[in-house]
């Protein structure tokens, strides 16, 4: 049967490249959707009157928790069949639509992935989360039976995280970390378990993102295979045409964080490096496969990460053999994507220790690849793994107390024992 249209923005319209949505069908058969929109998982509301983010009420008197019992904006109807692509964005139904249907559209990805449903983590308390948007809030909140999008305000405007697709899948993200390894006690958590969090966040927005044709097109067509020039799928939650909150395609070693770790977002880094270059890896393989670049250059590429020559030499060498075969690239980025999706899928199943390091991670890895091809990429992984510093490099200590931005000691953890 039909699934149900959405628009969506593959990333933020004040980008010139995606001022448009663009049409996408998730899996919710045609007609299925309620008012909000909802289904019996989820339900989407733009509140009236909601002036505090849900946790600790500001004075400190209360536990703010969903639902949301007061007014709300008029909900985004289906139309005739049971689309909702017909919204218009600038209007409070064309937000809430857009925050459902980026979590349904997440949720198909990782789904497929994992090859099984994900259960929510309030599942057994609530019947459903709710997706809420709070213009007062300059955040983005995953918690325990809701997720909470406000906005960017860093420039003086307004710019809403219910629009923002990256955003939107980080904290999803999240959420999928919380359901599947678990919530850990914060008096009691690795630093690297909260660097691992931010980490399958961001890679969970990185990977969904590429599920847009436009996009994928986009992003090969500015690097022509070239994959560490900055670029679409590498900038993790843009706010503006050239600032992002994190670069997947960084030069972070956990031996950075030695003497010690203040953010959990930095101490991410490493990780989602590693993976990334993974991923840069793969497609290599994959575009060797498709014949449609040379041993020669595979190796050259490896040979030349890390040094000023790379950019000049390399980027002339993938013009050259994109022009020559540009469809294979899109093939090998799509099969890369898939491959590393699934590995990632496979590995957080299994991860089931909220006192987990890089080093668990990684051998799990290793592990999955092993079940899946009998290692073909095992050297590949472990290299990468290795030039980041994971297995050869401890953490130091905690050296601040966790700021607001941090997800330990914050509503991201709460759950109803708290």
């Amino acid at each position: 049967m039909q699934g149900t249209r959405f628009r969506l923005f593959p990333q933020p319209q004040f980008l010139k490249d995606f001022s448009e949505p663009e049409i996408v069908l998730v899996s919710s058969v045609a007609g299925s959707l309620g008012p909000g929109p909802s289904d019996d998982r989820m339900y989407a509301i733009f509140p009236i009157g909601k002036t505090a983010p849900y946790g600790i009420a500001p004075d400190g008197s209360a536990v703010l928790t969903p639902a949301w019992q007061g007014q709300v904006e008029d909900p985004a109807y289906p139309d005739e069949y049971g689309n909702f692509d017909y919204l218009e964005p600038g209007t409070p139904q064309f937000e809430t639509a857009h925050l459902f249907g980026t979590v349904r559209f997440v949720m198909d990805i990782w789904e497929g992935y994992f090859g099984r449903e994900i259960p929510w983590q309030s599942d057994g308390t609530y019947d459903r989360v709710e997706l809420t948007i709070l213009p007062s809030l300059e955040n983005a909140y995953s918690g325990f039976g809701f997720l909470e999008m406000g906005g960017d305000r860093s420039d003086g405007g307004y710019t809403p995280f219910s629009l923002n697709f990256d955003v939107i899948a980080h904290e999803l993200g999240h959420a999928i970390i919380y359901s599947e390894v678990g919530v850990p006690d914060p008096e009691n958590v690795t630093g690297e378990y909260f660097g691992f969090h931010e980490s399958a966040a961001d890679l969970v927005a990185l990977l969904s993102s590429l599920h847009f044709n436009s996009l994928v097109d986009k992003l090969l067509e500015q690097t022509r295979g070239n994959l560490y020039t900055l670029n679409a799928a590498s900038r993790i939650a843009e706010l503006s045409e050239n600032k992002q909150i994190r670069v997947a395609a960084n030069d972070s070693r956990l031996s950075d964080f030695a003497k010690g770790w203040v953010k959990e977002h930095h101490l991410a880094q490493p990780l989602t490096g590693a993976f990334f270059d993974i991923f840069v890896d793969i497609f290599h393989e994959m575009l060797l496969d498709y014949g449609a670049i040379s041993p020669e250059l595979e190796e050259l590429s490896d040979k030349l990460l890390a040094t000023p020559e790379y950019a000049t030499v390399m980027q002339a060498m993938f013009d050259e053999a994109f022009a020559a075969n540009p469809a294979a690239f899109n093939l090998a980025l799509v099969d890369a994507r898939d491959i590393l999706g699934t590995y990632l899928a496979d590995t957080w199943k299994e991860l089931k220790n909220v006192q987990l390091d890089f080093v668990e991670v990684a051998d799990l890895f290793v592990e999955i690849d092993r079940r899946h091809t009998g290692g073909r990429f095992a050297r590949l992984i472990r290299g990468n793994f290795d030039m980041r510093d994971i297995g050869y490099a401890k953490v130091g200590p905690q050296l601040q107390p966790l700021d607001k931005g941090s997800h330990a000691n914050s509503v991201r953890t709460m759950v109803p024992m708290d």
